[in-house]
């Protein structure tokens, strides 16, 4: 079962940095480490310990690129669907402050609420999955109980 859900966007956008990373950085560490290594005595070296730790945090993060490209859900595209699904841009109506606001429901990995992506995990976005247009739903957050009717969505394009 795949731990992470994306779109093929970010997909790619982790493919492309697990490259890089394993390209051009490793390569620029590999060539730091030997470059200090060549100063002598390794006990007193602060380029290799640098050179060290930077090889530790690269090898962390391509470990982790690596567990996301390899345990991923592609969120489809172009779906039709009657009801608010992965992957749709939902527009909502406030009905406390009648302001309405747009939000796309992505996975977790991918969620970032200043920009309206959502996580299908967070209160609203539990709220909206498997809802129609014109639902009011009700989302209990750390701010307090939202309630919203759903104007509009559409799907992944």
């Amino acid at each position: 079962m795949a731990k992470y859900k994306l779109t093929q966007k970010a997909y790619d956008e982790i493919i492309e940095e697990l490259r890089r990373l394993q390209t051009t950085e490793m390569d620029e560490v590999t060539r730091r480490l030997k470059e200090a290594r060549s100063f002598g005595d390794l006990s007193e070296n602060s380029e290799y310990d640098e050179a060290k730790n930077d090889q530790g945090k690269l090898n962390s993060r391509i470990t982790e690129l690596t567990d996301i490209r390899d345990n991923t859900e592609i969120i489809p595209e172009n779906m039709v669907s009657e009801r608010v699904v992965l992957g749709v841009t939902v527009t909502v109506l406030n009905k406390a402050t009648k302001k309405e606001k747009t939000y796309k429901v992505v996975g977790t990995r991918e969620a970032d609420p200043r920009t309206g992506l959502i996580s299908e995990e967070s209160p609203i976005g539990i709220a909206l999955l498997g809802k129609e247009v014109g639902d009011e739903v009700t989302a209990e957050t750390p701010a307090g109980t939202l309630n919203f009717k759903i104007l509009r969505f559409e799907t992944v394009k």
